[in-house]
């Protein structure tokens, strides 16, 4: 299944794609966009225009387990695109992706304005590659089952 992740930020959010098997995750785009509504109407596009088949928001849960603002925004944002796909969208668990997103970055020495650039793309990705993780794993207990 082709699975589109989505790391939604105020003004920049980011998107990475799976292959059909779900092996591996890339970074896509970056959408650049203020507009909560706006955004949500470019993600939407973007997930038809590259055929996914389920979406992936992030959803930053604080690192107590809480459920802070930026959580219940990013749930109004796939609340707001359910309305506007046509494909299940699911909120996964986001937390350390970022740090992960600039680990990955300091490893190819991207800095600067490049890395600027594509680091909510990568965050996305690490969300999609945790996210595809889970469902390998999932798979393999009922398959055990």
């Amino acid at each position: 299944m082709k699975i589109m992740a989505v790391d939604y930020g105020d003004a920049h959010t980011g998107l990475a794609c799976c292959d059909k098997n779900e092996v591996l995750a890339a970074p896509l785009c970056i959408i650049d966009e203020w507009s909560f509504e706006r955004c949500a109407e470019k993600v939407a596009r973007a997930a038809e225009e590259n055929g996914a088949e389920m979406l992936v928001v992030g959803n930053p849960i604080n690192m107590n387990g809480t459920k802070g603002p930026r959580s219940e925004k990013c749930c109004r944002f796939a609340d707001l695109l359910r309305t506007l796909v046509n494909v299940p969208v699911e909120m996964w668990d986001e937390r350390g992706t970022t740090v992960t997103a600039h680990q990955m970055m300091n490893e190819v020495n991207k800095r600067g304005k490049k890395r600027k650039a594509v680091i909510d793309a990568v965050a996305a990705a690490v969300i999609l590659e945790n996210y595809l993780s889970f469902r390998a794993n999932q798979r393999e207990k009922e398959n055990k089952e």
